[in-house]
């Protein structure tokens, strides 16, 4: 989980809706340039004072972290000694090749920098983001909206620490937020038992072609019914008659589910390009990956029928074809077509239903 601060400093009048929203959200900090709009906030978010161009109070309170710019307020560190109640951070706008080495400089000795890129490359981000990877010291970026927050965050594979973002209304708190949860939650898989496999003739079928290489025991979760799910693997195992194409998931018929974004499912036939979906491996180790592309096209269908060690059942439909793999225990890969009752494969099993994608304890029932 990476940190989301709010800037109230420039939200006018719908401060007091924006700070209620960012609360309820609950984001990491709120930022504000007088002590006094920091009284009174809960101590579940993080209270932090930056009076950028005003001399520093006398007293802090209630700030948790108080931001300075160093030719204006002195030295994080020395205010550091002379205010232990109080954590101290460092301002740097990034113009220049000087004031980036600054930024280098503070990402490996302060606690806290907060970080100002003038220009809209994210270069010096990563040039900053390496500077600090072995220091203790935690970077947040300004962002200008959440779009940006979400680059933010991945810019070199590990991203900023957190992002501060001035909302310009009501929402933006919640979804910066959303944007903060960059990780997805890992799952359980469990060993599947085939019990019945059957050609059912054609159908549309979805290649869904990401925006990153998949690993070898990696692939994507898919299912006929949103409770039980076969983990399909990506064409990074070679094949006798084509190249292989490791950011492909030959994933299954179109009305088929997988996991996207916020543990919600999707319709194979919904992804798109840009659309996000999870990928997972043997171990139930998962990350969230970008849709290049999604080709659908008819071609002859197997259906794959398994049952879990409790009993709970799972289908996929694939593309009837030799070529067409599914994951086993210990990162087997098996051929869809040569499947017969008793093998194993791995998937997923879900508790809850679903409405619209979102897991919901309601009563549902698919066959």
């Amino acid at each position: 989980m990476k940190l989301s601060w709010i800037d109230i400093r420039s939200v006018g009048s719908a401060k007091d809706a924006v700070v209620e929203e960012a609360l309820h959200a609950r984001v990491d900090g709120i930022l504000a340039a007088d002590p006094a709009d920091l009284a009174g906030l809960p101590p579940t978010v993080r209270k932090i004072l930056f009076p950028q161009g005003r001399p520093l109070p006398e007293d802090f309170a209630p700030a948790d972290i108080v931001v300075v710019e160093p030719g204006k307020h002195g030295d994080p560190a020395e205010l550091a000694l002379r205010h232990p109640e109080v954590e101290f951070g460092r301002y740097v706008e990034i113009v220049d090749a000087d004031t980036l080495e600054d930024a280098c400089r503070s990402a490996r000795t302060d606690q806290w920098s907060l970080l100002y890129f003038k220009d809209p490359t994210k270069i010096p981000l990563e040039i900053v983001i390496a500077a600090a990877a072995r220091s203790e010291g935690s970077l947040v970026t300004v962002a200008q909206d959440t779009e940006e927050a979400e680059i933010i965050f991945g810019v070199l594979e590990h991203g900023s620490d957190g992002v501060l973002m001035a909302p310009a209304g009501v929402g933006d708190a919640t979804a910066l937020r959303r944007a903060a949860e960059t990780d997805v939650p890992d799952l359980e898989l469990v060993e599947l038992e085939v019990t019945a496999t059957a050609h059912v003739g054609m159908g549309d079928r979805a290649c869904v072609d990401t925006a990153t290489y998949f690993r070898e025991d990696e692939g994507i979760l898919v299912g006929s019914h949103s409770k039980g799910m076969i983990l399909c693997v990506s064409e990074t195992h070679p094949l006798p008659y084509m190249p292989t194409r490791p950011f492909r998931v030959n994933a299954g018929a179109i009305h088929s589910y997988t996991l996207g974004q916020d543990e919600r499912t999707n319709y194979l036939s919904e992804l798109k390009a840009g659309s996000k979906v999870t990928a997972v491996d043997i171990h139930g180790r998962t990350r969230l990956v970008t849709v290049g592309r999604v080709k659908i096209e008819s071609r002859p269908l197997i259906s794959i029928d398994a049952v879990g060690p409790d009993g709970r059942t799972a289908n996929l439909i694939l593309q009837d074809d030799w070529h067409v793999r599914v994951l086993g225990p210990g990162g087997t890969v098996l051929n869809s077509t040569e499947l017969k009752p008793g093998d194993k494969v791995l998937g997923h099993l879900p508790v809850a239903d679903r409405h619209v994608g979102y897991p919901i304890n309601e009563f549902c029932l698919e066959k």
